[in-house]
């Protein structure tokens, strides 16, 4: 793990004297940043020294409830971790009302004991670095879709996709439509400044095939770890531009029942030392070294799912005809399998995973799909023949649709005790089976609806 230097801060403070405050954050199991808004006097100290953060911010629920079955509350009295920022994220809020910075940090190997196992980006760089001790580079680039939502809420708090600069809410699909990203055209040039402001890559910008979904695709990098910072960033940014504006970004999976699901897409391929694509091929299923790759994604995959689709919602996603995968399935430029060989020249073959919903955290899902790549190699998998036309007639090997079979699968699974650490482990399993009973305990809207007088 490499951390900033001083000097990085000593020039951002040079460079805006009118920034009085900097949001310092780290990334938690669920992908949600958290941590704390600092003075500007106060940064310096960080880069120099490190800040402490308390044990118990790595071992969260999504609703920012403690679990004492991490180990990471009581067990350890609440420790004090110390975290130190990463090279880079030092830089402008630019949808703050004030001049804001903001800072993202990561636990110190050793003195972020006893959290530091649980910190998802020390899992991510692990992976990353098995890899590039066999030889493997990954390069690697996200895709999230996401919906635009109104503040305002309708019957029983169900949301509504923005209004358009016309003042029409959309009610159409108009998939690829660019009418559709014309009306979102003040957020859209919002978005795009704060991501050169942040050097963010951000590039096309797609009308999703659901009214409201919008897809903003991030530029591929050499290194991975920067590919999944970004995309966190990305979030963090999409938020807060959106709240700016009087509106909600959304990243659920599936926020609505009747309209298509959101997910995060991986575009990954492997470099060798000077830079090559080891993808690369003239056949249109590139190299045997691809194949071995998707057939160690598809061989873990029901390991990874809990990661890949990590929320009770994230399991709605997963309809027939959704364009959201259903089996452990390849094909070439096909987008109704799970793993896709996207067309494009000889040296710009890769693979793209399409299983993982927006929910999933970036790093999670990177190192899941990293492990699987890897896992394939060493075993000289295959992955069978690709599939060809429709998919979703062609599931001969689903995925399970429910959330406590992944966790269960997780569980169990000798290959993801290997590759993600048995404490690591404990904490993410310990925080998702809380969030489980906490999920089927609590009765719904729909209860009353289907049992109240039926049953």
């Amino acid at each position: 793990m490499t951390f900033a230097q001083p000097q990085e801060a000593l020039d951002f403070l040079a460079a805006h004297p009118d920034v009085r405050h900097v949001e310092l954050f780290i990334i938690d199991a669920n992908g949600v940043p958290r941590g704390k808004l600092l003075h500007r006097n106060e940064l310096l100290a960080i880069f120099e020294s490190g800040r402490p953060l308390p044990s118990t911010i790595l071992g969260l629920t999504i609703n920012g409830d403690d679990v004492d079955e991490t180990g990471l509350v009581w067990d350890v009295g609440d420790a004090d971790c110390w975290t130190y920022p990463l090279p880079g994220s030092l830089l402008l809020q630019p949808w703050r009302s004030a001049p804001t910075g903001q800072v993202q940090v990561s636990m110190h190997p050793k003195a972020g004991q006893p959290a530091t196992p649980a910190d998802p980006r020390h899992l991510l760089s692990r992976v990353v670095g098995r890899l590039q001790d066999d030889g493997y580079h990954p390069v690697m680039a996200t895709e999230i879709e996401f919906y635009l939502l109104d503040r305002e809420r309708g019957e029983g708090g169900r949301p509504y996709p923005a209004r358009q600069a016309n003042g029409q809410r959309p009610g159409a699909t108009q998939v690829y439509g660019v009418y559709e990203l014309e009306q979102l055209q003040p957020f859209l040039d919002d978005l795009y400044h704060a991501c050169e402001i942040q050097g963010l890559p951000a590039r096309t910008a797609i009308s999703e095939y659901a009214p409201g979904q919008v897809e903003i695709t991030l530029e591929h990098r050499h290194d991975a770890l920067q590919a999944m910072d970004e995309g966190i960033r990305y979030k963090r940014l999409v938020k807060g531009v959106a709240n700016a504006q009087g509106l909600q970004a959304c990243f659920m999976a599936k926020p609505f029942g009747d309209l298509a699901g959101s997910g995060l897409h991986m575009h990954v391929s492997l470099a060798d030392d000077e830079g090559r694509n080891l993808y690369a091929s003239e056949d249109a299923a590139g190299t045997p070294l691809l194949r071995q790759s998707i057939a160690g994604m598809m061989a873990t995959l029901l390991d990874s799912l809990a990661l890949f689709c990590p929320n009770a919602n994230s399991y709605r996603r997963f309809q027939a005809n959704s364009y959201a995968p259903l089996a452990r399935s390849w094909g070439i430029n096909n987008r109704t399998v799970s793993f896709r060989v996207p067309g494009g020249a000889p040296t710009s073959r890769h693979i793209e995973h399409r299983i993982c919903g927006a929910d999933a955290n970036p790093y999670l899902a990177a190192a899941a799909i990293l492990a699987g790549t890897h896992h394939g190699i060493r075993h000289h998998l295959d992955p069978g023949a690709p599939v060809h036309g429709n998919g979703y007639a062609q599931n001969h090997d689903p995925l399970p649709t429910d959330w406590l079979t992944a966790l269960d699968a997780l569980s169990a699974s000798q290959w993801a005790n290997e590759a993600f650490g048995e404490d690591f482990l404990k904490v993410y399993l310990a925080i998702k089976r809380h969030e489980y009973r906490q999920f089927m305990g609590e009765v719904s809207e729909q209860d009353w609806r289907w049992y109240l007088t039926s049953a």
